[in-house]
């Protein structure tokens, strides 16, 4: 990867140019926020010409390293107000490294009352008009530049959420089927996309030659010893290929930390309906696919293709996260329903967390029952889908439905709402929920690994002690992950196994001919860090905007009857390093 590509909306010019000296060893996550830092006015609106979509592969993509496949989005969040990076799945971070693009910066806008397509192979860029795509959604998107460009290319997409500019809007990344299931889903970075005048990005690699390996022979032998780390750890190895994500309904219930009913108790009588266990039953009675890839070369595999009562194919997974904000927080025990809304959620262009503690709060207010799925797939197919007043407050996220409603408990950090934890009874995820430069994110620092799974050690989750040390620690190893294309989940297996986390750095060093070890893994995920925090800063945000909703300090959680405690003073103290 030897250039960045510039696309200026307002004028329709591209240019390809090398990569500034400064941004030398930096990709995904690193090299998004850098620029973001460097480029976006901290305090323009996020919708503005002056805000930039920076799309970055990792350090690794595009080669043999397993689980490799990880793109970066990156941007001023319109939902958060600060910096944001979002993370996806799919093809396209493969073809952009293997296109030799280490980023690609949509900036300016185009004018108004256009809507464009830019289309990227071995030897062309152009921008071209995507008129006939205006209004679509995903799968339509996907039916229509495939008719064109061909299965075997990527696409990265908005559906009508982000074209009508909702702070919930996802950038959709096909799978892959060549299907529009892989999302970076976090902060409306597909509002951003869609305010630039970008409906569809196409990566086209045919012909383009390998990725460039240092010592090919030293990054086999690294990438072989990764494999069999992450085949040999339970959880990598094991459970999410077995059950997936959506293994830790279970678990987290038993736990007494699942958000039930937009965080008013931390158990659901029904997990056991819901469950990974009940999911694959499911999947695998109506002829789906219980153990799948979501990129070329992972290992894990715990992804999976879901099929509706009819055996015909419904949607992904869905995921634990989608499962657990569209079920049990709301009250809901169907994974029909569930896949229903996943659906939607996928087509339409919306992030599935935000969407569920948005429904959430809905019910909370009264304005439909909890455990109304038919009343929640109608609020997102015919008032979300359809941009009415209605559906533009639902497709602004949970806090504005909040206010719009008059709900006092809206679980939300930085005005983004927070994933499947309680941070009551497993305090680690809340000190990550509070402190993450990016609002409520259980990927920038998944405490759930020692505090529930006995990965990488044991840190009590009801108890305060140690849960700065933990958040922290793993906020900085997550910015180096997040830079090199790896999926997160890699983390299980190079917290428990010397040799995985050997094999990383060994990887990189191999491909780049360079000489790093464990401190300057750590030195990257620290910068990384420090440069987000200094663009919030920039933005307005204080220490006061590292807190949860009170009414986690306030209200006792059952079963547990648990507050988070964790003192304001220890949350300032994450971020000393």
């Amino acid at each position: 990867m030897n250039k960045i590509v510039r696309v200026d909306m307002s004028s329709q010019k591209i240019s390809e140019l090398p990569i500034p000296a400064q941004y030398s060893g930096l990709a995904g996550r690193g090299l998004t926020s850098a620029i973001v830092n460097d480029e976006v006015p901290p305090l323009c609106h996020a919708l503005s010409a002056q805000n930039k979509l920076v799309i970055a592969p990792g350090l690794l993509s595009g080669t043999i390293a397993p689980c490799s496949g990880r793109l970066s989005v990156g941007a001023k969040s319109p939902l958060t107000g600060g910096i944001k990076e979002s993370n996806a799945g799919g093809t396209a971070s493969q073809k952009l490294a293997k296109l030799g693009i280490a980023a690609l910066v949509v900036e300016g806008q185009a004018p108004r009352g256009t809507l464009w397509k830019l289309v990227i192979t071995r030897n062309k860029l152009e921008l071209l008009p995507a008129k006939d795509l205006t209004g679509a959604n995903n799968y339509k998107v996907i039916e229509k530049l495939t008719k064109t460009y061909g299965e075997k290319a990527s696409y990265i997409t908005i559906g009508s959420a982000g074209e009508r500019l909702m702070s919930a809007a996802s950038v959709a990344v096909t799978d892959l089927e060549n299907r529009p299931t892989r999302h970076a889903g976090r902060g409306g970075l597909g509002a951003v996309m869609g305010s630039k005048g970008l409906k569809a990005i196409v990566l086209d690699d045919n012909g383009a030659p390998p990725i460039t390996i240092k010592d090919q022979g030293a990054f086999k032998a690294a990438a072989k010893k990764f494999a069999m780390a992450l085949k040999e750890h339970a959880v990598t190895g094991k459970g999410l290929p077995t059950y997936g994500t959506n293994i830790l309904t279970n678990i987290i219930n038993e736990a007494g930390g699942f958000p039930t009913r937009n965080f008013s108790t931390g158990q659901f009588e029904d997990a056991d309906k819901v469950s990974g266990e009940m999911q694959r039953e499911t999947i695998l009675k109506r002829g789906g696919v219980a153990t799948h890839p979501c990129s070329h070369g992972c290992v894990i595999q715990c992804s999976r293709v879901y099929m509706d009562k009819n055996k015909k194919y419904l949607t992904k997974g869905p995921e634990y996260e989608t499962v657990w904000a569209n079920g049990p927080n709301c009250g809901i025990n169907d994974l029909d329903v569930i896949a229903k809304l996943d659906r939607l959620y996928d087509d339409i262009g919306l992030d599935t967390i935000e969407m569920g503690a948005t429904l959430a709060v809905l019910m909370e207010a009264g304005y439909i029952q909890f455990g109304d799925g038919a009343g929640a797939i109608g609020l997102i197919k015919e008032e979300v889908g359809k941009a009415t007043p209605l559906g533009r407050v639902l497709g602004s996220g949970a806090a504005v439905t909040g206010q719009a409603f008059g709900v006092c408990r809206v679980p939300v950090v930085k005005r983004q709402a927070l994933p499947a934890y309680d941070p009551r009874s497993i305090k680690g995820i809340g000190v990550t929920f509070a402190t993450s430069p990016m609002g409520a994110d259980h990927t920038a620092g998944y405490s759930i690994t020692a505090n529930v799974l006995n990965v990488g050690g044991r840190v009590d989750p009801l108890k305060p002690e140690g849960q700065v040390e933990l958040s922290r620690n793993l906020q900085i190893a997550t910015a180096a992950i997040d830079s090199t294309g790896l999926c997160l989940f890699v983390a299980f297996a190079v917290l428990d196994i010397p040799a995985a986390f050997e094999a990383v750095y060994e990887m990189i060093n191999a491909q780049y001919g360079l000489v790093l070890g464990p401190d300057d893994v750590a030195a990257l995920g620290k910068s990384v860090l420090k440069c987000e925090r200094e663009f919030n800063k920039k933005a307005g945000f204080t220490a006061e905007d590292d807190r949860l909703p009170m009414f986690f300090e306030t209200e006792k959680l059952p079963p547990h009857n648990a507050v988070f405690d964790v003192s304001h003073e220890a949350l300032d103290s994450v971020h000393n390093y």
